[in-house]
């Protein structure tokens, strides 16, 4: 229920012009001293929003997601489908109704990790959302100039619009690399964590082990 109310207040918000003006007139009295640069520099206000909006959406998600599960399941669940093809491929029956028995179970494994990334949602759009209704009335009435130029376009307007708004698709291109490396980097301490863990744990198990033989052989 929190979940589809998050929903339906976000899209109220994303749709309704005049709820969405409101929103980021508010929110903008504390982010255009900051990061609005009078209107002068708007590709560098849209890349310390968007920063500022990924690392904590990225953050949130990385300290409510258990990776390591996320990972054997992934991988359960690729060998789970490889085997079915084995199975389709080889005409086996008898293999393949097993591998079907067991399919909702593996799918249970596999849904759980999407049901907490939406679990996660109305927390980060507490954030997302009434940032992003104030860039909307940044780029639509504060900046003075909105041209700005990319490989394939020399001249694109930050209010033209292409399937979405220029500037969205330019708030992504900015800050999607951003997103990306610092996922990686978040995984990469947590899986080094968890084996450092492991290690400890079988250190401790050989000297256990060690002692018990000593103790065996006085």
């Amino acid at each position: 229920m929190l979940l589809l109310f998050a929903l339906m207040i976000s899209m109220l918000v994303l749709f309704d012009q005049n709820l969405r003006q409101s929103l980021g007139e508010i929110v903008g009295i504390g982010l255009a001293p900051i990061v609005g640069f009078g209107g002068d520099r708007p590709i560098l206000t849209l890349l310390l929003t968007g920063l500022v909006m990924s690392f904590f959406s990225i953050v949130v998600r990385h300290f409510f997601m258990d990776w390591i599960e996320q990972a054997r399941n992934a991988r359960m669940m690729s060998a789970f489908q490889k085997e079915m093809r084995d199975a389709r491929t080889s005409n086996n029956t008898f293999k393949l109704k097993k591998l079907t028995e067991m399919q909702p179970q593996m799918m249970s494994k596999s849904l759980k990790t999407t049901q907490t990334q939406f679990k996660l949602m109305p927390f980060t759009m507490i954030v997302v959302v009434p940032i992003f209704a104030w860039l909307s009335n940044f780029v639509y009435f504060d900046v003075s100039s909105t041209s700005f130029s990319v490989p394939w376009e020399f001249n694109a307007d930050m209010k033209g619009q292409n399937l979405l708004p220029n500037w969205v698709l330019l708030y992504s291109l900015l800050t999607l690399p951003f997103g990306q490396v610092l996922t990686r980097v978040l995984k990469y301490f947590t899986f080094g964590k968890k084996l450092r863990n492991l290690e400890q744990e079988g250190e401790v198990a050989r000297e256990v082990q060690d002692d018990q033989g000593e103790e065996t052989g006085e």
